[in-house]
This record gives C-alpha cells, structure tokens and sequence, in this order.
C-alpha cells in the first residue's frame, strides 16, 4: 500500500498556518480541527511543522507564555516529509528513526496531504485483515 492510497482513503486536507502566528493561535486551530501538529506554509512552501509535543516540550516545560511565543519559536525546521508513491513500510521507517508522528505529503514540492502515525497503523492493521481472510478462505476450500 502507498501513501497516495491511505490520502484517498482519509482525504487530502491540510490545515496550515503562518510562522508569525502565535503558537496560541496555531493551538486553537489544531484544537478546533482535532489534529495532532500543523503545518507552517507560507506561499506555498513547507517552512515547518509543530505539534503539540513542540508545544509541550519547548513552552509548557520552559514556562513560557503561548500567546506571547511565536510560532517560528518553536516549529520543526526540519520537516521529514513523504511522496504519494512511498510505500507504507518506508513511512513506518521514517517514523521510527526520525521520531516523528506525521509526514507531511510533497508532490513536486507542493503539500497534497499528511498522514500520522496512527493513518499507517490503520492500514497495516486492514491489510494484515485481508491477508488474514484470503489465507482462511484458501485454508477452508
């Protein structure tokens, strides 16, 4: 399975932010959204992404104010990011080594979607059941 089938299956939208945001503000659009990170697009660049680990990590802990920290304070620069043709094994892999939860989706250096962690686990897990069916429906013929 690849990325481009779990971005079908889940749908391709992106919520985004500025890095001159206040991380208050990104907070309250991942709240209302229910999502985990966001990303930080600016003219249709990838600059970062921040979650709310960054959030925990780099404000909570060091007893900083979210409404006065920016967003560009504390986002990941660094973005790992994935194609619409990786496969799922690869994801897992770089989730793993880079320690990160989400991959934000490029194709030719546009954003076209993000899958977490929990994405891949769900798809690994309805494939294993598929696997699972097709070896008990050979078994039982």
């Amino acid at each position: 399975m690849t990325v481009n089938q779990i971005l079908s299956t889940k749908g391709k939208e992106v919520y985004s932010i500025l890095s001159t945001n206040t991380v208050y503000e990104a907070l309250t659009v991942m709240s209302e959204k229910n999502i985990g990170a966001i990303l930080i697009i600016e003219d249709t660049v990838l600059k970062g992404v921040l979650s709310e680990r960054d959030y925990a990590r780099k404000i909570v802990l060091k007893a900083k104010s979210s409404k006065k920290a920016f967003v560009h304070e504390i986002m990941e620069n660094d973005v790992v990011t994935v194609s619409p043709s990786d496969n799922l094994e690869y994801c897992m892999e770089l989730m793993s080594t880079k320690r990160v939860r989400h991959l934000p989706v490029l194709e030719n250096n546009i954003v076209i979607g993000i899958i977490s962690i929990s994405d891949v686990v769900k798809a690994i897990i309805e494939m294993q059941k598929d696997t699972i069916q097709h070896l008990n429906s050979y078994i039982t013929q």
